[in-house]
């Protein structure tokens, strides 16, 4: 009997240290969900706080000399700065040093560009130089004269050459293979006055217009150099008829995704392999300008309120609108970050969130050219005509 008393008397302090045990385990366990959620509550207001907050001027951080020939053109390649003239091409990134020179003779030059990537060629003309932030990738030589140009990140270009009685679409490979050869008739399909190769080359958007009992109407193709595209004839993948618009504007914004532009309307067609029509967006205003990024789409069309000048309407990669925005001032080019977007002209600068906040309004020391991001939270380089200022705001 004395044994029985002595185990279950053993059984009952192991089961009081298994409570013991069980009771601490569950307060650490109560203790760390209290710290992640102080932790994230924390969080959360940093990021309300960094969200909300409004910037009131800035500091230059460092300047550096540059130099620009005269009737030269700056524009923005990927994050560095592209200069081209009659007389060649140059690029230089944000510290100033020259990435690459390039001299050639050209007069009325095009430049496409896709991200870190442009293609400089000119009206008529036979070549096309193909570069990118980080190097010259080649020279394609055309048996045409060269109508239009579209570049993919991977250097593929697509030029419109013309003949005496058709268009040719011919797609080069950088080192000046050719990848794709098609006819554009304007009896038949039309003539295309628009085109936009995907960031990784892969398809090929084209707007044609053509005639129909002496109206002008408009249709947008898709083609697929991939495996896909291989089981269609001619590569066309997919076609959709405007037979009420012109449309003289079409891009890709990311692989996935293009938009078209017409005189009355915003088209966006999704799809990573057949793209397929998805949103549309009519316009009694007239579009006055076309913005986007591999996220957003924006359009600046004349305002509807009288204390303001212009309308900025921002659509996401989706093809949903995000928000309208209004503003006054004169501008150069809007360009968009993450969850927000800058307009700028050569004296001031505006910065707003998707939200509507505005973030930054202020004006400039000097004449702007160029406004470009860095990477860095509210860092941005100024490129005037004799340097480039990194500045902070504050």
């Amino acid at each position: 009997m004395a044994d029985i008393k002595v185990v279950k008397s053993r059984e009952k302090r192991q089961e009081d240290y298994r409570d013991k045990i069980f009771k601490y385990k569950l307060t650490n366990i109560y203790r760390f969900i209290l710290l992640l959620l102080v932790f994230a509550a924390v969080i959360a207001i940093i990021a309300v706080q960094y969200r909300n907050h409004v910037y009131t001027g800035y500091t230059i951080v460092s300047t550096t000399s540059r130099q620009k020939g005269s009737g030269a053109v700056t524009m923005r390649l990927g994050n560095s700065v592209l200069t081209y003239s009659k007389d060649g091409s140059n690029c230089i990134n944000q510290e100033g040093e020259v990435v690459w020179n390039q001299t050639f003779q050209m007069q009325d030059i095009d430049v496409a560009v896709s991200n870190h990537v442009s293609a400089i060629s000119s009206y008529n003309g036979t070549q096309i130089y193909v570069q990118s932030d980080k190097e010259s990738m080649g020279v394609i030589e055309t048996t045409m004269p060269i109508r239009d140009v579209a570049v993919a990140d991977n250097g593929r270009v697509t030029a419109v050459l013309a003949d005496t009685d058709v268009a040719w679409l011919i797609t080069y490979n950088k080192d000046g293979t050719v990848e794709f050869t098609g006819q554009a008739h304007m009896q038949n399909s039309g003539y295309p006055v628009a085109i936009s190769l995907s960031p990784n080359g892969e398809k090929l958007a084209v707007s044609y217009i053509y005639l129909d009992a002496g109206t002008v109407k408009s249709h947008v193709a898709f083609y697929n150099f991939g495996d896909v595209g291989s089981n269609y004839s001619d590569y066309l993948i997919s076609t959709y008829t405007h037979p009420e618009a012109v449309i003289p504007y079409i891009q890709f914004m990311n692989d996935t995704t293009s938009f078209a532009v017409g005189d009355d309307r915003l088209v966006f067609y999704i799809g990573s392999q057949k793209p397929v029509e998805s949103q549309k967006h009519f316009y009694s205003e007239e579009i006055r300008s076309v913005y986007y990024n591999e996220e957003y789409v924006g359009l600046v069309v004349n305002s509807d309120l009288s204390e303001y000048r212009y309308r900025l309407d921002v659509f996401n990669s989706q093809g949903e609108k995000v928000n309208n925005f209004y503003f006054d001032m004169e501008y150069r080019e809007v360009f968009f970050e993450k969850n927000s977007f800058v307009i700028y002209n050569e004296s001031e600068c505006l910065i707003m969130n998707m939200d509507g906040l505005e973030k930054f309004r202020g004006e400039f020391g000097g004449a702007v050219e160029m406004m470009l991001p860095t990477g860095k939270a509210y860092r941005y380089v100024l490129v005037t005509g004799s340097s480039l200022d990194t500045i902070q705001l504050n």
